[in-house]
């Protein structure tokens, strides 16, 4: 099965919510239906922060991965943060994550993106995948957040 990145737009919503739920559910993350789809409705729109992927065949996907954009001085310019990445269960372990970070990573290149940061738990098997594909702790730093 192929891990065929599908740009989204305001049409995939109805398949993106249910998958971004069960994201949710997963990991812990509290959110509900209003807040999904509020922030879920800009990128599909076209927004310049960010895009939404379906993740295999278009009609039947996978999994959906979210990618927003930002300024460093740091990396020299326009940067990049994955910020979710989901693969149905019953399909994980084929390698289709990887896949799909990989043809991220090719699209993001000659876009002008400089780099690209993502969150892993620490001893997980994505921290293991993406360190496979040559991501690095930033080393003394952590990722802190203040909701606003």
């Amino acid at each position: 099965m192929s891990a065929r990145l599908h740009l989204c737009g305001a049409d995939a919503l109805e398949r993106l919510e249910p998958m971004v739920a069960a994201f949710h559910a997963e990991t812990g993350l509290a959110s509900d239906a209003e807040h999904r789809r509020a922030a879920l409705a800009p990128l599909l729109d076209g927004s310049p922060y960010g895009a939404v992927y379906l993740i295999g065949p278009e009609r039947a996907p996978v999994g959906y991965l979210v990618v927003t954009f930002s300024w460093s001085l740091v990396f020299g310019g326009m940067d990049a943060t994955l910020d979710e990445l989901w693969i149905r269960p019953a399909v994980r372990g084929r390698g289709m994550a990887r896949e799909a970070l990989e043809a991220l990573i090719r699209g993001l290149r000659p876009a002008g993106i400089t780099a690209i940061s993502l969150e892993a738990a620490r001893g997980s098997s994505a921290e293991a995948l993406h360190a496979r594909l040559g991501f690095e702790p930033r080393t003394g730093l952590g990722l802190m957040s203040r909701r606003l």
